[in-house]
């Protein structure tokens, strides 16, 4: 066991030893956000001898060119407007970073040899959205209320229920962007990140509280309006229906009536309009007459 972390050590040692004298250097992520500047230093303390220094992206483009003997620096003629050179610590700035600036940068020295300084890989990405936290239903509860609720973030959602002054945290990422749901006695919290921002959503319980009990206190006036309305509605239905029912009956009990009254009524109008032409001699006489009850018993009579 001892012989193998002593093992350990000394390749540990070997391997920063090899850093430092041959300038070999591991490549470093650096995240950037578009629109703002990225700073790249040499990652070697010790520069070796050269007769000019290098910064160079993935497309072979010498952005500065550092000649050691004149102290002279020539400037790519696309990144003039947007570089700064450090000649005494020999760091490259970049201004202004665009996602079409993503890729590799080296720092190299040229000599009797030629030496890699530094290695970035260059990312650049967009900031973040800013989150949506939305309350989707309430109901009142002993801890003031209880509601469910959704936290929304480009093409992420998380949704939870907060009750008894928690929820459990929730967390989900995509691609760059990352959205995290947590919950206080206080407030929920909504936060959409990513590598180079941030952005949150927030509701205060207290607030949310507030707004509940006026809601509960608006709210019984039109509750109880509402039970009278459809009472009403109710009453005047049925009695709509036994309006029309009793109309019905009455009707039709007139009308049978009325049949057999005309039935009688038209046989002595056809004896009293022959007895009328005859005495008149006319071919037709319109008769006007008014029959009240059965005219037969007063001529038996």
């Amino acid at each position: 066991m001892f012989v193998t972390m002593a093992v350990d050590h000394l390749l540990t040692s070997f391997i920063l030893l090899l850093i430092c004298n041959t300038g070999f250097s591991a490549e470093i992520s650096v995240f950037v956000k578009t629109g703002d500047s990225v700073q790249l230093d040499i990652q070697t303390q010790e520069l070796p001898e050269f007769d000019d220094l290098l910064w160079r992206n993935d497309k072979s483009e010498n952005i500065v060119k550092y000649i050691h003997e004149s102290k002279k620096v020539k400037l790519h003629s696309s990144y003039k407007d947007r570089v700064d050179f450090n000649d005494e610590t020999f760091s490259l700035t970049l201004k202004n970073m665009q996602k079409t600036d993503t890729g590799l940068y080296t720092a190299r020295t040229r000599g009797e040899s030629e030496k890699d300084i530094a290695t970035y890989r260059v990312s650049v990405i967009d900031a973040v959205e800013a989150p949506v936290l939305t309350v989707n239903s309430i109901w009142s509860s002993d801890s003031c209320v209880t509601f469910s609720f959704t936290c929304r973030g480009h093409d992420l959602t998380l949704s939870s229920i907060f009750e008894y002054g928690r929820c459990s945290p929730e967390e989900v990422t995509s691609h760059e962007n990352t959205l995290i749901l947590n919950c206080s006695e206080e407030s929920i919290i909504c936060n959409h990140s990513n590598t180079v921002s941030w952005k949150e959503d927030r509701i205060h319980i207290k607030q949310l509280c507030r707004d509940n009990e006026t809601l509960q206190i608006e709210t019984p006036h039109t509750s109880s309006f509402m039970p009278s309305l459809i009472l009403m509605f109710i009453v005047f239905g049925v009695v709509g229906v036994i309006v029309i029912v009793f109309s019905g009956l009455l009707l039709y009990c007139c009308c049978k009536n009325n049949k057999g009254v005309k039935q009688r009524d038209d046989t002595d109008y056809d004896d009293v309009e022959t007895l009328t032409q005859k005495m008149t001699g006319d071919t037709w006489t319109t008769v006007t007459y008014c029959t009240v009850g059965h005219q037969s018993s007063a001529h038996e009579s």
